[in-house]
């Protein structure tokens, strides 16, 4: 938008060219190096044009650089002197609006290195001002993003559940069905075997703020699941940048993702939710079990293990690894980490038939009194799942209906001689 609306700067520094031939320098040997408009001077790591202005200067090609202000070169000082030193051995001047410097001479090298650090030190200024200001405002909970799905923006600026019933239907699915089936694959699974889809509102493009219906996909069910705005709560603050992570020319790269409980701001009850807090936290446990670390307890896997990812060696403490041998898919409960890591024997090994049909006869007789309970808890389960789904399918013909009827009307008021009008729209009735 700078570059675009603000175009006198961009002038001004073209106009350098007339100083440099009035220099005594000839048009042909004048070269205007422009690729780094728009871009900020904090690093030359994707700045193309400061590299060729290095390069260039390191080849001895360069006689002097001009420039409105020279210490906006580069907002780094690391950069910023590396150009001074490259200038000095080479015999490079600099000229901006204010003079002439020989970065051989004293007094211009001082002069250059501190409006160098005040540039350096000016952008920190303001970085540091904007970020106090982002702060102070999600402070009051209304620094506020792209609503996420299954929520819009109202009348005023804030966010409120989406109006279409049956986007909040399918949000409201995605925890029921997750509860249910334990873990996030089995979520997608369930998702794609009854073709549900996610309703999505784009942020961008023609269709902006439209309703579409997308196929479900993991990382879309992740945030979800993960997003605690569906329980009401407003959270900023959550990211930070670990440097010793980032990757150069890559600024996304190196974020880290803080727990809740570590966020500079959590507001609950700031918006309105799809399930309470006790539900949410109870969701973020689950996940951080299912998760594949000696930590954590991990997802259901399949096989015939009962006890799989629950028993521990009672040597080393590691968790015991299910394995099966033979046709017959023999079970055993194996600790073979001492193997794994050092090529020394393993703990122990034993039968997992035996363990497993005692623990399950246990098992059977705690539960026996409440048997009737339970098969009536599943049945009413299975009759609410039921339900969902009919009233699912039952607003998606709904909807398939207005769709048709709509294409209908628009392809009636179109007048007969418009035929290129009449076809395209007779194709979409039809579709």
């Amino acid at each position: 938008q700078q570059v675009v609306e603000h175009a006198e700067s961009t002038a001004r520094q073209y106009a350098l060219v007339e100083r440099a031939i009035a220099y005594g320098w000839i048009p042909e040997r004048v070269i205007v190096i422009d690729e780094d408009q728009g871009q900020s001077g904090q690093s030359m790591a994707t700045r193309l044009g400061f590299q060729r202005l290095l390069a260039e200067v390191s080849l001895d090609h360069v006689g002097l650089i001009l420039g409105l202000e020279l210490s906006r070169l580069a907002r780094s000082n690391k950069d910023w002197h590396q150009l001074l030193e490259l200038c000095a051995i080479f015999g490079t001047l600099l000229a901006d609006a204010d003079g002439l410097y020989d970065p051989t001479d004293y007094n211009d090298r001082l002069l250059l290195g501190l409006r160098g650090m005040m540039n350096e030190a000016e952008l920190y200024i303001l970085k540091g001002r904007m970020h106090e200001g982002r702060r102070n405002k999600a402070k009051r909970g209304e620094l506020l993003n792209h609503p996420p799905m299954g929520y819009v923006r109202g009348p005023d600026s804030d966010y409120q559940l989406d109006p279409d019933e049956q986007a909040q239907r399918v949000v409201r699915l995605i925890f029921d069905v997750f509860e249910h089936q334990g873990s996030l694959h089995g979520l997608l699974r369930y998702f794609v075997a009854h073709d549900i889809r996610l309703p999505i509102r784009p942020h961008r493009g023609t269709n902006r703020g439209q309703l579409e219906w997308h196929r479900p996909n993991r990382m879309t069910l992740q945030n979800v699941l993960h997003h605690p705005i569906y329980a009401g709560a407003y959270r900023w603050g959550y990211r930070q940048v670990d440097p010793r992570k980032q990757q150069p020319g890559r600024p996304n790269t190196g974020r880290t993702v803080n727990p809740l409980e570590l966020c500079e701001v959590l507001i609950k009850s700031r918006f309105p939710a799809y399930i309470s807090w006790e539900r949410f936290t109870s969701i973020q446990q689950r996940l951080a079990n299912n998760r594949s670390i000696a930590q954590a307890q991990g997802a259901p896997r399949a096989g015939p293990s009962l006890l799989g990812g629950i028993l521990g060696c009672g040597r080393c403490g590691r968790r015991l690894m299910p394995a099966y041998s033979g046709k017959a898919n023999r079970l055993r409960y194996t600790c073979m980490r001492a193997t794994i890591d050092y090529g020394a024997p393993g703990c122990l090994s034993l039968s997992g038939a035996f363990l497993d049909d005692f623990v399950g006869k246990q098992l059977m007789a705690v539960l026996e009194p409440a048997s009737l309970e339970l098969s009536i808890a599943a049945e009413q389960a299975l009759r609410v799942e039921r339900a969902q789904m009919e009233t699912h399918w039952q607003q998606r013909l709904e909807r398939a209906h207005y769709g048709a009827e709509r294409a209908a009307r628009q392809y009636h008021v179109v007048e007969p001689e418009h035929r290129l009008v009449a076809r395209e729209l007779e194709r979409q009735w039809e579709e």
